[in-house]
């Protein structure tokens, strides 16, 4: 299988994941998606309001969890990760629902409810799609 290879990252004032709000609606703070340069075409058709998929590459994440006590409350029945949005996890893929509010140079996007912390490589982006229009 050929490895992942990011487009860009985030860039965000979270730097510490056990502070980081567990989901992008919770108070997470504007944060920005950088691309890389050779991204610049993908990247072209993307506007301001829109809504995206950011999936990411968890790459603290522990990756041999297979149990985890949902939102790490403790109290909270064991679960198997596929159950829940852990990050730790097999294959820690991230998958954040986030809408652009700016954007610089068509390679850097101002976007809020992103949870993922600074320095997350950024592995895809793809649009949210309107169910009604697609009848």
């Amino acid at each position: 299988m050929p490895a992942l290879d990011p487009i860009g990252h985030v860039t965000s004032p979270l730097t510490d994941r056990h502070a980081a709000p567990k989901q992008g609606s919770e108070g997470s703070p504007e944060a920005w998606i950088e691309l890389r340069p050779e991204f610049r075409d993908a990247a072209r058709d993307l506007r301001v309001g829109s809504a995206i998929l950011v999936l990411t590459w968890l790459d603290r994440a522990a990756r041999d969890v297979q149990l985890v006590h949902p939102r790490d409350k403790e109290h909270a029945e064991l679960r198997g990760v596929f159950s829940t949005r852990s990050p730790d996890r097999p294959n820690p893929i991230g998958i954040h629902r986030v809408t652009i509010l700016e954007v610089d140079d068509g390679l850097r996007f101002k976007v809020r409810d992103l949870e993922a912390i600074d320095g997350t490589p950024i592995v895809d982006i793809k649009p949210v799609l309107d169910r009604d229009r697609e009848r």
